[in-house]
């Protein structure tokens, strides 16, 4: 079983890695009220400015564990625009990145009135990040390690991204990392310059403001360099209660491919596939959430989970716009 820890605890390095030189990884930050961290047309998309504080902890009690920090802001600008700005910090082992995202958003209107909502939304961030490789502990000779030195090196890169709400319903698609660019601190080859990853989302809200309200969604992540591919299968309820609203859910991410190893003299195979219960509370103008992810196999590097919790404050709030069941736009 110590072989097999080992590996499965490569695969996960591995995958971290790979999420890390993305900037900010995809985990399911967006259903704790928080779509824009990951789309930037949701920029100014509310009737309220929304700051967002999170924190994330993997594999509580281990050592150099990966941990993010993010915190974002976003707002209207005018009657069809909308701006943004996200800042965050990655840890992960020796690995370590820092960065921020600028946004702007353009929101069309296609609403008769203020009954119905139809709104297509265009956004675009630019973001600086700041790639860092710790080398300091590194004290046996290799050629292709510098050893002693923190390696340090930035770059630049832009996400595109649409969004389309009609009633209740609503979808987003987004391109990550459109130019072509890579970290100059590992050996040259190891890095692809192709770090292009493509995000849709979609869903609906079925019930009533006042009472129960339920919402089903789902989103496929591809990542172009390696193929790699996952869904997660979203259900989400909100319950307006006299001091605010409570919300939970639960979500479910599996990959499309899965990893090798042996098991007792036979090869198996397991793919990525994780569990994310979370729950939150509005009350007034502030948001309070906490989600736990709880990776599933036979495989994990132990039994401990994912943590997160997101503080929220909704700032500037305008009168509701529309008549719809649709919380990611009207609060």
């Amino acid at each position: 079983m110590k072989f097999n820890k080992l590996l499965f605890l490569g695969l996960l390095f591995i995958t971290q890695a790979a999420f890390a030189q993305e900037g900010i990884a995809v985990y399911t930050d967006y259903l704790t009220d928080n779509y824009y961290l990951i789309h930037p047309s949701m920029a100014g998309a509310s009737n309220c400015a929304k700051l967002r504080l999170t924190g994330r902890q993997q594999w509580a009690g281990q050592e150099q564990a990966p941990a993010l920090q993010t915190l974002s802001f976003n707002t209207a600008v005018g009657e069809k625009s909308g701006i943004g700005i996200i800042a965050f910090n990655d840890k992960n082992g020796y690995h370590s990145q820092s960065g921020a995202k600028l946004t702007y958003a353009h929101h069309l209107m296609f609403s008769r009135s203020t009954v119905d909502l139809n709104m297509l939304s265009f956004g675009i961030s630019g973001a600086f990040i700041q790639s860092r490789l710790d080398e300091t502990a590194f004290t046996v000779f290799d050629p292709i390690v510098y050893g002693g030195i923190t390696q340090k090196d930035s770059y630049f890169n832009l996400d595109v991204g649409a969004s389309y709400h009609y009633l209740d319903f609503f979808t987003h698609v987004t391109i990550k990392n459109i130019m072509a660019n890579r970290r100059d601190i590992y050996s040259a080859g190891i890095e692809s310059d192709n770090l292009r990853k493509y995000l849709w989302s979609v869903g609906a809200n079925f019930g009533d403001d006042d009472g129960l309200m339920i919402e089903p969604s789902l989103m496929i992540q591809v990542t172009e360099q390696t193929k790699e591919k996952t869904i997660d299968l979203n259900a989400k309820a909100y319950k307006q209660l006299e001091f605010g609203k409570i919300w939970g859910g639960l979500s479910y991410r599996r990959s499309f491919e899965g990893t090798q190893y042996l098991n007792g003299g036979f090869v198996t195979e397991q793919k990525l596939q994780y569990v994310t219960p979370f729950i939150g509370v509005n009350y007034k103008q502030f948001m309070l959430a906490y989600s736990y992810n709880k990776v599933l196999g036979n495989v994990k590097f132990d039994n401990a989970g994912y943590h997160q919790i997101t503080l929220g404050l909704n700032l500037f709030c305008k009168d509701k716009p529309y008549d719809c069941h649709c919380p990611a736009v009207v609060n």
